[in-house]
C-alpha cells in the first residue's frame, strides 16, 4: 500500500523538541514499522523542523507548523500540520478570561463555541494577570489545576487550592513559554479516569479506538502515564461507537468527534493522520460528575506503539475487524513483563532512569465495566 503521492520512503523526523532517549528509539521503531505496513522502505532519520524534499512519507516527533510544501495531505504524514504553534498543544482546549485578554495570532474564539460543551471547565492565559484572574475565578468553585501547556506524560501541573498557591504557581511560568504558548487552568477532577480516543489514517487504513489509561510510579515517587489499553476497530468513529457497548465510552466518541470537527472547521491548514484526545470523567462540586476533552495529540505519543502495532495486525489479515492492545511503560530494574508482552525498549534512560516500555496485542474482547 502507498501513502498519497507515491513516497519512495519513510522518514523519521526529528524536529529539535526535546525528548527522552526511549523516546527517540520507540520513535524510530514505529517509523520502521510504519515504512512495512506501507511496503516502503525506512529511509532513516531527518533532522529538521520543516522539510522540502520531496516524496517521503515523514514521521515527525512533533505537531508541525505550517508551511509544510512537502506534505499536501495526511497521507503524507504520520502526524499532523497546524498553522501555529500553540495549536499543537492544550490551551486550544478553553476559552480566555475575557473577550479581550491577550492571545496569540491565530486564536479562534470559534472554535471553543464549536467545541465548548466537549471540554472541561477551564480557561487558557498567556499573560501571569489572565492567569491570575481565570485561577480566581475557577477557585470559587473548588481546588484548580495549573497545567504547562507543553509538558507530556502528566508531568508539568499544579493543584492548587487558595489564591496564594496560585500566585505561587503563576510565578513559576517561563514567561516566553507562557507568552507563545500559554498556560490552561482547569477545575480539579477527583476519582478521575482519563480515556482515549483517536483515529489513524495511514495508506488505505483507517482506524479507530477508544481505550484507558493507567498510571503508574516513575523511579523518584512521581505518578506518570503507564500506558494505555485500547479497543480498536476498522473504520471510523461511528463504526467504532457501533461495536461499543458502554454509554460512557460513546460519550467520550461524541465529545471527541465534536472537538475534532471544531478544529478542522476553525484551524485553517489543519492536516492530520494521526488524532488523539484524552478525554477525562471525574467528580466535581462534590458529587457532580463531569466529563470533557482534556487535550489532543495530534503527533505520534505514547499510546501510537499500541496503534501501530495494531495497523500492521490489521494490515496483516484483510477479514481482521477489531483488535485489543495494550502500550505499557514500567520503571525500575527488571519489572514484571505483561503475560505475552513485546518489549520494545528496555534501558537506563538519562532522564528517568531504568524504564521498559512494550506493547501486548490480543484478541477483542467486550469492554469492562466502565
Amino acid at each position: 500500500m502507498n501513502p498519497g503521492r507515491a513516497a519512495a520512503g519513510v522518514v523519521l523526523v526529528q524536529t529539535g523538541t526535546s525528548g527522552a532517549d526511549h523516546e527517540r528509539h520507540m520513535h524510530q521503531h514505529l517509523a520502521g514499522c510504519l515504512a512495512d505496513v506501507l511496503g516502503l522502505p525506512f529511509l532513516g532519520i531527518r533532522q529538521s523542523a520543516r522539510l522540502d524534499e520531496p516524496r517521503l512519507y515523514q514521521v515527525p516527533d512533533a505537531t508541525l507548523i505550517a508551511p509544510q510544501p512537502a506534505i499536501a495531505s495526511e497521507l503524507d504524514l504520520f502526524g499532523a500540520v497546524v498553522s501555529h504553534p500553540f495549536m499543537a498543544a492544550k490551551a486550544i482546549s478553553h476559552p480566555l478570561v475575557e473577550p479581550d485578554a491577550a492571545a496569540p495570532t491565530g486564536w479562534s474564539e470559534a472554535f471553543m463555541q464549536q467545541a465548548g460543551d466537549s471540554v472541561l471547565p477551564g480557561y487558557s492565559a498567556f499573560t501571569p494577570a489572565d492567569a491570575l484572574q481565570a485561577g480566581e475565578r475557577l477557585l470559587e468553585r473548588g481546588p484548580v489545576r495549573i497545567k504547562q501547556v507543553r509538558a507530556r506524560a502528566g508531568l508539568g501541573q499544579q493543584l492548587v487550592r487558595n489564591r496564594e498557591q496560585l500566585q505561587y504557581g503563576i510565578a513559576r511560568l517561563d514567561p516566553v513559554e507562557l507568552t507563545q504558548h500559554g498556560v490552561v487552568l482547569e477545575r480539579h477532577l477527583a476519582e478521575v479516569r482519563t480515556f482515549s480516543v483517536g483515529q489513524l489514517h495511514v495508506g488505505d487504513w483507517l482506524i479507530s479506538y477508544f481505550g484507558q489509561q493507567r498510571l503508574t510510579t516513575g523511579n523518584r515517587g512521581e505518578t506518570v502515564y503507564g500506558g494505555s489499553d485500547l479497543h480498536l476497530v476498522r473504520g471510523d468513529y461511528l463504526e467504532l461507537a457501533r461495536q461499543i457497548d458502554s454509554p460512557v465510552a460513546r460519550m467520550a466518541i461524541d465529545k471527541t468527534r465534536a472537538y475534532e470537527q471544531a478544529a478542522e472547521t476553525c484551524f485553517p491548514g489543519f492536516i492530520a493522520s494521526r488524532r488523539n484526545c484524552d478525554v477525562a470523567v471525574g467528580i466535581v462540586d462534590t458529587d457532580q460528575t463531569c466529563m470533557g476533552v482534556l487535550e489532543q495529540s495530534w503527533r505520534i505519543g505514547g499510546a501510537s506503539s499500541a496503534e501501530i502495532h495494531a495497523l500492521q495486525a490489521f494490515a496483516d489479515d484483510p477479514g481482521l475487524e477489531h483488535i485489543r492492545a495494550s502500550s505499557w511503560e514500567l520503571y525500575g530494574v527488571s519489572p514484571p513483563i505483561p503475560q505475552h508482552g513485546r518489549i520494545l525498549y528496555e534501558g537506563d534512560d538519562p532522564q528517568v532512569g531504568p524504564i521498559t516500555k512494550g506493547v501486548t496485542l490480543s484478541p477483542w474482547q467486550p469492554l469492562p465495566n466502565i
